[in-house]
């Protein structure tokens, strides 16, 4: 998966050269892979940065907590992952199309999807930042879907259901691909 050069660049913390751009790039596939073999509760930045081949002090100049780490993981997928940018005149099928590609983001990773709903409910500022960054793309995302003028009550109806949903996943009540299903029963609810 491509990520855009403004991905590639910029880190939560500032702006990145090239070779800066490399090392973030090693420490967040190495993070999947710790992920999946250690679990969240097991992952620590000493692992990760070992399994990236940099030093645990090079890993902290960029993520302050693991937390951290796993949603620059989780943002820069989700920035990276194009929209469906569905042709269809409803607005209700373009909305569902957006909100079901955004929760399948992570669905086939269990330890990663996890982790996400973890280090999003982090109190870390660069958590918190990257929280912001995330709810604004997924905003955009609801907006353009719905079209112009959208009702702005819709829109947030639309992000707390996605939340709500991912919350559920998080708590193990649904995988991830059964609430990306009940996401789009809930939208077409909302939206019909």
């Amino acid at each position: 998966m491509s990520e855009p050069e403004s991905v590639i660049v910029e880190a939560t913390r500032r702006r990145l050269s090239g070779k800066q751009a490399d090392t973030v790039d090693k420490l967040t596939r190495a993070a999947v892979e710790v992920l999946a073999r250690e679990g969240f509760a097991g992952m620590t930045i000493r692992m990760v940065a070992a399994a990236a081949g940099v030093g645990t002090a090079t890993a902290y100049t960029y993520f302050s907590s693991k937390e951290h780490l796993v949603a620059e993981i989780f943002w820069r997928r989700l920035i990276s992952a194009p929209s469906p940018a569905s042709e269809d005149a409803d607005p209700t099928v373009r909305v569902v199309a957006e909100l079901r590609t955004i929760a399948l983001l992570v669905a086939d990773e269990q330890e990663l999807s996890g982790a996400v709903n973890s280090a999003l409910l982090g109190r870390d500022p660069d958590v918190v930042h990257l929280r912001g960054r995330i709810g604004t793309e997924i905003r955009k995302r609801i907006i353009q879907a719905l079209g112009p003028d959208p009702d702005l009550d819709i829109v947030e109806s639309l992000e707390l259901l996605y939340a709500g949903a991912l919350v559920r996943a998080g708590m193990g009540y649904a995988s991830y691909s059964e609430i990306a299903d009940r996401i789009e029963k809930s939208a077409l609810l909302l939206l019909r």
